[in-house]
């Protein structure tokens, strides 16, 4: 489990990250071109997410990761040969089939790795590492764009992030991964279509794990609430040096809350959906008070959010009992990005307090998906 440690923590450490938003505009890009390029993003990643995770349960999980961060390579590779619209439209799209290549593959591999080391009892604790190395990445990605920006530029922070992505695939593919005596890539009766076919009908059609898939799908879409962090900070009275610090505050907050996943794994359903709904009764009353310190209670909430995704996902894995587990779990790489856009139109409808609303409601599906999967 060391290399994929290590793979989570490179992999997230693209200094294009902090940046390339900066870039689209400094080339002449207007609000809504850069916009149109999201959508672009959002729409190739949730198209590709039941199929890419297929391809993982057909032939291989590491192999997936591996092309998933060479895809992502060849999209910064494009927007340096083509910086405009379609340059960038056209990386977005192997960004995104590149990043669904990815989701699903990575549940898989750890959790097929530790069972055959008769450890499955450690995934939530383990993939609660990975969660905190990835928001702790954010360290090393902000450093190093800074540094890279002031020698040479975005060309030069570009260069910088494929190689970083190339990296992150060469460790994955020199990952171990555990044969699958039962799996789908072993039987050659087995075909793509038939793995696809087997993954959808576990995910949509058993009731435990439908629950687990809806349940983490809905949570993940939350995430999507850390775009908006530095908006909130800098209307909450921070001034503006100091907004950079409080968000990597509030990603290290994040990463505790990760790591803390991995003792609440034990937990009934119903003492989760507590923990959860006092997280949002915190971030509600901070809201209201809009003041810096509510930035606190906000860590708080990011915090404890983590800390129910990751045993939610956890949860999940335990549930599926299919050899087309990748597959199973790109339904909730798909159901995620579906449900941001619910956050995003929140969020431009009726700001903060709207998204407060939104995770209030995430409230009342807890226990329904999460006491589905606490049977096993």
């Amino acid at each position: 489990m060391r290399r994929l440690r290590w793979w989570a923590l490179l992999s997230d450490s693209v200094p294009f990250y902090p940046l390339y938003a900066l870039w689209f505009a400094d080339v002449g890009l207007s609000d809504a071109r850069i916009s149109a390029l999201f959508v672009v993003w959002s729409v190739v990643g949730v198209l590709a997410e039941v199929p890419s995770g297929a391809v993982a349960d057909r032939f291989s999980r590491r192999g997936a990761m591996a092309a998933g961060g060479l895809a992502q390579a060849a999209a910064y590779t494009v927007w340096i040969g083509w910086p405009g619209f379609w340059g960038f439209a056209l990386g977005f799209a192997a960004w995104g089939v590149g990043g669904a290549l990815v989701s699903g593959a990575v549940e898989a591999l750890l959790h097929d790795g530790l069972t055959a080391a008769g450890r499955a009892d450690r995934f939530g604790r383990v993939y609660g590492q990975l969660d905190a190395l990835e928001l702790v990445a954010n360290v090393p990605a902000a450093v190093a764009a800074t540094a890279l920006f002031g020698l040479g530029g975005f060309p030069l922070v570009a260069w910088a992030s494929v190689a970083v992505c190339v990296a992150a695939a060469l460790l994955a593919a020199a990952m171990p991964e555990a044969p699958r005596a039962t799996s789908a890539a072993s039987d050659s009766s087995a075909t793509y279509v038939g793995v696809m076919r087997q993954g959808a009908v576990a995910a949509l059609t058993d009731p435990v794990v439908r629950g687990a898939v809806l349940v983490v799908a809905a949570l993940g879409a939350l995430d999507a609430v850390e775009e908006y962090f530095g908006l909130l900070a800098h209307d909450w009275g921070v001034p503006t040096r100091w907004v950079a610090p409080v968000l990597l505050g509030l990603a290290l907050a994040g990463a505790s809350g990760a790591l803390l996943a991995g003792h609440l794994v034990a937990v009934r359903a119903a003492t989760l959906t507590a923990w959860y709904a006092a997280a949002v009764g915190v971030l509600a009353a901070m809201c209201v008070l809009a003041v810096p310190g509510g930035l606190v209670g906000v860590a708080l909430f990011y915090a404890a959010y983590r800390a129910v995704l990751v045993v939610a996902t956890t949860w999940l894995q335990r549930r599926i009992d299919d050899p087309a587990r990748a597959t199973v779990t790109s339904f909730v790489g798909a159901g995620t990005e579906l449900s941001a856009l619910l956050v995003y139109a929140a969020w431009a409808t009726g700001g903060v307090l709207a998204v407060v609303g939104v995770a209030a409601s995430i409230t009342v599906l807890l226990p329904w998906g999460l006491r589905r999967s606490e049977r096993g």
